[in-house]
């Protein structure tokens, strides 16, 4: 039994975050990705001390929990390298123009800073990729920000023992002290988020719990920025070319992504959008009974799941086509409109709606019909499909912040393009992401220097250059020194 952090440990963590405030944001960036990639290696080294207590915790099989290790020591290393590389600072630099019309310009130099402790709420589906290893944690420390973990109540051990490897690693590669840190507890959290020494906080979880604390965290009295990744229906829509081109491809792939981690995906399929006639019943059926079940990440969730789909088989015009392992059920889009709210709320868990279509213009209404999701999917043909595909595409980019062709959204690469947001209520602060390169936006903020001496300024902005990072100087991306 790992105890609650208490009101002394939890001020311990916060100071010891305020103290490395400074001195990482002054580090330098090869500094920093020095420090991380140490931590990356350390996470590698002790995959056979963690990966046996996140099984014992989560009941998830050791070669994904092994995957996970290796995504999050990858995603690391990937901050480092852009680091190195230098465009996570975006540094832009204008030199004096005197004979700028209308009036002359001045020496402006442009760089992303630090915003300070962040405090990260861990998630329980992914206790390495989205927990104190996770993305929230690497892309803070690459953005030069302490980070204090509140680590999730389904893996407390497992968040524990991760902690104490990446402090070592930390510690023993040079890092200020309190460069990360971790507290435990439901009250510990909402403490750390409305004080004032927090900048900045991440949050993967439930609508209800995000909702609560981005509350706290924009009517503090000095708001600040909560990025929360709330919920996602991830909505997939079929056309009949699709259909007659690929159907038992289409079936056997959508089956597959529902219920992988026992339906406990983010980025689960809730919904599958199927043109009416589509003769695709049996195959779904046969595919959806050979599931076999599985025992879900703790009690709450299973509760959670238990209720949810209890909630889903009672409303009006849901049928139920498949049940045991993983449930399929089965509605038409008049129905689902009519009763949107009840069936459009996501149920965390091995169950998806197979939704029949009897025209282009009832396809429409029901990509209408959705707010916003991490991703929508369209499974066309390419040619023939064009016309309806063009049409389509604009209204599910309104809808998502990943849009898929003939994919499944299972499976999230860690890469420069990723984005893994969405509108609201799939995120909090749909124009960053918790994936990929761009994810350390969310703690940043731009600082121009205007005429300052050479000698003062940050290294990154001075005309030699001596980390050799990328700068964009006069509208141009140079590496190459500059006289002013």
């Amino acid at each position: 039994m790992i105890p609650d952090t208490t009101p002394a440990e939890l001020e311990q963590a916060l100071a010891d975050a305020a103290a490395a405030a400074g001195p990482l944001a002054q580090s330098e960036p090869a500094t920093r990705a020095g420090w991380i990639r140490a931590v990356a290696d350390a996470l590698d080294a002790a995959a056979d001390e963690l990966v046996p207590i996140a099984q014992r915790e989560t009941a998830l099989p050791e070669a994904r929990l092994r995957g996970e290790v290796a995504r999050s020591s990858g995603q690391l290393r990937m901050f480092a390298d852009v680091l190195d590389e230098g465009s996570l600072l975006e540094v832009i630099i204008d030199t004096a123009d005197p004979q700028a019309k209308p009036v002359p310009r001045p020496d402006l130099r442009r760089v992303l800073v630090p915003l300070g402790p962040v405090l990260v709420f861990a998630a329980s589906n992914f206790p390495f990729a989205f927990s104190v290893c996770g993305g929230d944690t690497a892309s803070a420390l690459a953005a030069g920000c302490p980070v204090i973990v509140k680590a999730h109540p389904g893996h407390p051990e497992l968040s524990l023992k991760t902690a104490e490897v990446m402090i070592e690693a930390l510690r023993a590669a040079g890092a200020p002290a309190g460069s990360l840190g971790l507290i435990q507890g439901y009250d510990v959290g909402v403490t750390a988020l409305k004080d004032p020494r927090i900048t900045a906080a991440g949050f993967t979880g439930s609508v209800p719990a995000g909702k609560a604390l981005h509350e706290i965290a924009v009517t503090r009295a000095e708001p600040i920025p909560f990025y929360g990744e709330l919920g996602s229906l991830n909505p997939v829509f079929v056309t009949q070319a699709a259909v007659d081109a690929r159907g038992n491809e289409i079936a056997g792939g959508y089956v597959g992504s529902f219920t992988l981690g026992v339906g406990q995906f983010c980025t689960k399929p809730g919904l599958l959008f199927l043109p009416a006639g589509h003769g695709l019943q049996d195959q779904l059926v046969e595919a959806t009974g050979g599931v076999a079940g599985g025992k879900m990440l703790n009690d709450r969730i299973a509760d959670g799941f238990s209720s949810g789909l209890d909630r889903l088989q009672k409303v009006d015009g849901i049928r139920v086509w498949a049940s045991g392992g993983a449930t399929l059920l089965q509605t038409t889009v008049p129905e689902l409109l009519e009763r949107r709210e009840e069936i459009l709320e996501e149920c965390f868990g091995p169950v998806s709606i197979v939704v029949e279509y009897s025209s282009t213009e009832e396809l429409v209404a029901a990509v209408e019909a959705f707010e916003g999701n991490l991703t929508a999917t369209l499974q066309a043909e390419e040619t023939s499909d064009a016309e309806l595909a063009g049409k389509l595409l604009p209204l599910l980019t309104a809808r998502a912040g990943r849009v898929l062709w003939n994919g499944w959204p299972t499976g999230v690469a860690v890469s420069w393009a990723q984005h893994h947001g969405g509108p609201f209520p799939s995120t909090v602060g749909s124009i960053h992401t918790s994936v990929g390169v761009t994810a350390a936006r969310r703690f940043q903020r731009p600082v121009a220097y205007q005429d300052t001496p050479d000698t003062v300024l940050p290294a990154v902005l001075q005309d030699a250059n001596p980390a050799g990072i990328s700068r964009r100087i006069n509208g141009s991306v140079t590496t190459a020194e500059v006289s002013r």
